[in-house]
């Protein structure tokens, strides 16, 4: 069956070739015709497990494909060429194909479809490349916001604060961009799951006055009828697993030992009767 296939494959090959020459009738190479051949040579290497010389046709596809300036089907060849490279278990060569799609996908006017393509390649590299991952979801997000999908954006802002939780690294704007985008999204709830993730982040580095100023300035949502369902968003729980990992370490002041401590005496005189010093706002005008 494999050697069939390999075979039919080779005929196929043969006939692109026989598409790109030209003749004293047939002035223009065909490469329209010889990218279809090509491709019908690539899954028939698929199908006979010939993972490398399935993705050198699909590369080979997406060329002739880009001499015919048919820049989606050169981007969806090249898609295909990086699924074989993960087949073959080099994910990032894999990865580096599909951004070479995305960025086609967008010279195409077709920047939905690159959103799409980047989140699939972020999902692939996850389990082996935490920053790498982190890279192509906000990639993803940017296209979906120029393309005012603000929804989708915020998910994959959601997918890379997960992670940069993680890697122990500063998620503030990660957060704040999904809150700004949740905005905009009419009558979204969402945005108070990101809010609580946000103070939740500022609380577990000891910014407890961030945390509280944060707080102060998302308090007009709550009365709102969408506070009551925010919890079930998705972009609240697809983070909510890696925040409850932090929540564990968090450590309640005074809590040392169950002794209570005593509170400081102020001295008497000097400043003692004085009302605290107002502390600056970071955030006055708002977080968004």
């Amino acid at each position: 069956m494999a050697a069939q296939k390999i075979n039919e494959a080779h005929e196929h090959i043969a006939k692109a070739e026989k598409c790109l020459k030209t003749s004293m009738t047939k002035w223009k190479p065909d490469y329209d015709e010889a990218a279809s051949e090509m491709a019908k040579a690539a899954v028939a290497f698929k199908n006979a497990k010939q993972f490398e010389q399935a993705k050198d046709a699909y590369l080979k596809e997406a060329e002739y494909h880009t001499d015919n300036k048919a820049l989606f089907h050169a981007a969806k060849a090249y898609e295909q060429a990086g699924m074989m490279l993960k087949d073959m278990k080099k994910m990032p060569e894999a990865i580096q194909l599909i951004e070479k799609a995305s960025i086609m996908y967008v010279e195409n006017g077709t920047s939905g479809t690159a959103g799409i393509a980047l989140d699939r390649a972020g999902k692939l590299i996850e389990p082996i490349d935490l920053e790498k991952a982190v890279d192509l979801y906000q990639k993803a997000a940017s296209v979906f916001e120029n393309e005012d999908r603000l929804r989708q954006a915020a998910e994959l802002l959601g997918k890379s604060s997960r992670l940069l939780v993680r890697l122990r690294r500063c998620v503030f704007k990660s957060i704040r961009i999904s809150v700004r985008l949740l905005i905009r999204h009419t009558e979204n709830p969402a945005h108070t799951g990101c809010i609580f993730l946000f103070v939740f982040v500022l609380v577990f580095i000891n910014d407890n006055l961030g945390g509280n100023i944060c707080t102060r300035h998302s308090l007009y949502f709550q009365n709102s009828s969408n506070h009551a369902v925010a919890l079930s968003i998705a972009v609240f729980w697809s983070v909510f697993v890696q925040y409850a990992k932090l929540a564990i370490s968090l450590r309640v002041p005074g809590g040392g030992g169950g002794k209570k401590k005593k509170s400081p005496v102020a001295p008497q005189g000097g400043s003692a009767g004085l009302p605290p010093a107002k502390e600056d706002d970071d955030y006055e005008g708002g977080l968004c």
